[in-house]
């Protein structure tokens, strides 16, 4: 798989998409997902499924969020410093491994499915974010513009 060298409208477009329809089947499981027995066994699924349902859903509202910001930053609703200021991908809490042993294989699958999601986007905001720790700060780039116009000068002597 190729790795976009930046971040653009198509990428934050296809990923906002993707994670709205992970969204929605999360909901669904989550809400929908009743525990009908009783029991120590059953008391621990119920537990399970209500920590990795948090878990899960606020992964996936996080990652919506830092799509959202995107998506204002490319209609010009935000400026790049208030993207770069506000939009941070907060990092993952993954889900525990206990929890996932006592959930149905689809509710697992969604699981680790929000998780690449949000590891997919952690990587992009990474790569979005190291263009700018990488930048030569202003003043330093317009001392090396002078050193560099005046080295021909200085050679001439």
């Amino acid at each position: 798989m190729q790795i976009p060298s930046d971040l653009n409208r198509t990428i934050v477009e296809d990923l906002y998409c993707e994670a709205l329809l992970l969204a929605d089947e999360i909901r669904s499981i989550f809400d929908l997902t009743p525990i009908r027995t009783s029991g120590d066994e059953a008391d621990r699924q119920r537990l399970a499924l209500s920590v990795e349902g948090l878990r899960t859903t606020t992964r996936v509202m996080h990652a919506l969020a830092w799509l959202l910001n995107h998506r204002a930053f490319f209609c010009g609703e935000l400026s790049e410093f208030q993207l770069r200021r506000h939009s941070k991908l907060p990092p993952d809490r993954a889900p525990e491994p206990e929890n996932l042993r006592l959930l149905d294989d689809h509710t697992c699958e969604m699981v680790l499915a929000s998780q690449r999601l949000h590891e997919r986007i952690a990587r992009l905001d990474r790569e979005w974010r190291e263009r700018f720790e990488n930048r030569t700060p202003a003043i330093q780039q317009m001392h090396e513009k002078l050193d560099s116009a005046m080295m021909p000068s200085r050679r001439s002597r």
